[in-house]
């Protein structure tokens, strides 16, 4: 009887400290591996670094934390104690390898980081940020991991060419990507409206180039560029977050920048926006064009791969088959001439003929099949990029491809293995990993930069799982969909305007009941994203147009707007206007609702518009006939986005005052 008293009372003990045991810590992306122990790790406020050339990194860590969490970590020297951060370089085990962004994360006493590199170093210190900020005492759970990414290409593709998109939104892009361990954006530099929303006329057609030329005075966007000095701080301040930039040119299609710059450029055959490939000026363009950006020793292209285009051009004329052929074959040989590896849109299946282009040390971005077979890619030696247009497009609002990706889809099914209906065996050597895109077909749409980064980061957090991870995901859908909403955006980052603790519902009143014009309100936010409520009653003692009556870093709300004098408001330059014009010397209580397709107005509590997408064709715009043909590119139909995400840094400048303000992180009912 005692020996089967012992035996439950040793079971019970066993049953105890096995579910003591520290399951694996929720990160994006998953971990690949982790040995669970018992206990936490609760972190002294010092750093060890063992080797100096571990101090840059160490040193973003620290920043980093400050920045979350407002603690100020100091980096020491000397022995590590406990609750110390420890950072050291080891060779690499054979046996084991960690490779070039691998690393291991012991946590016990001390969270012991090592690594085979500083880059392998850097990802472990995101993974013990996302970590310490799900507890408000910023623990961390004991236990090791071994965590080595799949794929060592993990990207990202940003249309700057049809959209203007500001450099300091794309530093808070290149910030989200590092935080969440994808280390590659390309940022595609040219392209052109279609021209059927242009009234079927290419001068009228919009097309940019958005880098500062010396060599080509006037080439330059007008709407929106980046110098080179700002482009290459742009790139060194990637490089410190172990983000590599991939900047492109895309030619000899999509090319309607050069051929409004330079006439003789264009082809009359195909099309405005397809350089001439039988103009014997067209090389020599490309070839300055490329030098100017890729020659000397401080080169505008600083990074190791430039992206020469190269795709969707014509295929209907054998010969010209052969001089596109031609044409990528030189392009590629001319990046390499200045040490860069290049980089091409996948078309060679689409341009098929005998001229050979080269692949050797040559990267592919596969995106559609039946412009270039993988397999047949692959047997031809090309490194390739899975970047399938039927999975991984995001084309905002355009009603083809995705306006938000299909993430629980890709989550359960997709790898970058899987390119169209071909699928290579996992980690192929030859697959470099897999990228997603934001095409900004549809110029003047009114999408902006905070409309497509409430498409891109779920989908950024879902294929950074899947390009790290592959096909080793164990969190069930349903959990990563929650958990991931409750992670920051990066340290210092909070594109999406999620304020007053975003996981639950919330509402806030401004602690001053009433506001006086041009008050900083330094409150809850300098803004707030979708979904939202904001309420406050408003007097107005002047009603004259163009005053602002809250404002903020990327947007305004009008009392009265510059055009209409009514209730509007205006984000990237995009004026939208409420059918409601605010009564002089009455007090009203005004109540703004926007979600990321619509905008809604009620006053003194009953609804008064909904400011949703309008659908613009070519009875009510310039786009011109649209024809009768089923392929969507073909269509003049646009839907204008009418979204706002709203300022709340300060109000403007207006006569009356403000009072009773608050505000939801919900749509109220």
């Amino acid at each position: 009887m005692k020996r089967i008293l012992f035996l439950a009372a040793a079971f019970f003990a066993s049953s105890m400290s096995f579910a003591a045991v520290n399951p694996k810590p929720f990160v994006i992306p998953e971990l690949t591996s982790w040995q669970g122990a018992e206990g936490k790790f609760v972190p002294s406020g010092r750093v060890v670094v063992t080797s100096k050339q571990l101090q840059t990194v160490a040193e973003a860590f620290v920043e980093d934390y400050k920045t979350m969490f407002g603690v100020q970590l100091a980096i020491v020297k000397g022995k590590p104690a406990a609750g110390d951060f420890v950072f050291s370089l080891q060779p690499e085990d054979k046996q084991n390898p960690l490779g070039d962004e691998g690393y291991k994360l012991a946590i016990d006493q001390q969270a012991q980081i090592s690594a085979v590199t500083t880059k392998g170093a850097y990802w472990a210190t995101r993974t013990i940020l996302q970590i310490s900020e799900q507890s408000t005492s910023h623990s961390l759970p004991c236990g090791v991991t071994t965590d080595v990414p799949a794929y060592p290409l993990r990207g990202f593709m940003m249309d700057a060419g049809r959209k203007y998109i500001p450099l300091d939104y794309l530093d808070k892009v290149v910030k989200v990507m590092s935080y969440y361990k994808m280390n590659t954006l390309q940022v595609h530099l040219n392209d052109n409206g279609f021209k059927q929303y242009f009234g079927n006329d290419w001068d009228k057609t919009q097309a940019a180039f958005r880098l500062e030329s010396d060599y080509f005075p006037g080439l330059t966007a007008t709407d929106g560029s980046y110098t080179k000095k700002e482009f290459i701080q742009f790139q060194v301040d990637a490089e410190k977050q172990f983000v590599d930039i991939i900047p492109e040119i895309d030619v000899p299609a999509h090319s309607l920048a050069f051929s409004r710059y330079r006439k003789s450029l264009g082809s009359e055959e195909y099309g405005m926006d397809h350089l001439d490939l039988k103009n014997p000026e067209v090389i020599p363009f490309l070839d300055s064009l490329f030098t100017e950006y890729c020659a000397g020793k401080e080169p505008v292209f600083r990074g190791k791969r430039v992206h020469i285009g190269t795709d969707e051009y014509s295929n209907r004329d054998k010969n010209v088959v052969e001089l596109f052929r031609g044409l990528t074959d030189h392009l590629i040989k001319k990046v390499e001439s200045f040490g860069k590896q290049a980089v091409a849109w996948g078309a060679l299946t689409h341009a098929n003929g005998d001229t050979p282009v080269k692949s050797e040390n040559v990267i592919m971005d596969i995106w559609y099949n039946g412009y270039a077979d993988p397999v047949k890619m692959k047997a031809d030696g090309y490194q390739l990029i899975s970047i399938p247009d039927g999975y991984i497009y995001i084309v905002p609002a355009a009603g083809y491809y995705y306006d938000y990706l299909n993430c629980e889809f890709l989550y359960n099914s997709w790898t970058p293995a899987q390119i169209g209906n071909v699928k290579f065996d996992e980690r192929d050597p030859q697959l470099l990993g897999g990228m997603f895109a934001v095409w900004n077909d549809h110029c003047g749409n009114g999408i902006t930069c905070k409309d497509i980064h409430h498409r891109f980061m779920p989908a950024l957090q879902t294929l950074s799982d899947k390009c790290w991870t592959a096909d080793l995901v164990s969190t069930e859908w349903s959990v990563f969909d929650r958990q991931r909403q409750q992670l920051s955006e990066a340290p210092g980052v909070n594109e999406l305007g999620r304020v007053l603790g975003y996981n639950t519902k919330a509402t806030a009143a401004y602690p001053v009941e009433v506001i006086e014009p041009s008050t900083e309100l330094d409150w809850i936010g300098p803004e707030i994203g979708y979904n939202y409520t904001v309420s406050f009653d408003l007097t107005a003692e002047e009603v004259e147009k163009g005053t602002v009556l809250f404002d903020g870093p990327n947007s305004k709300v009008y009392l009265a707007s510059p055009e209409g004098g009514r209730l509007a408001f205006e984000r990237e330059g995009y004026l939208n206007e409420f059918d409601y014009i605010v009564p002089k010397g009455q007090t009203v209580r005004i109540t703004i609702q926007g979600n990321n397709h619509e905008t809604n107005l009620l006053v003194n509590g009953k609804f008064r518009q909904s400011l949703y997408a309008l659908t613009i064709g070519s009875a009510t715009s310039n786009a011109g006939s649209a024809g009768a043909s089923s392929d969507p590119y073909s269509a003049a139909k646009m839907y204008y986005q009418r979204t706002l995400v709203f300022p709340l840094a300060k109000t403007g400048a207006f006569k009356g005052h403000i009072s009773n303000l608050t505000v939801s992180n919900f749509i109220e009912k």
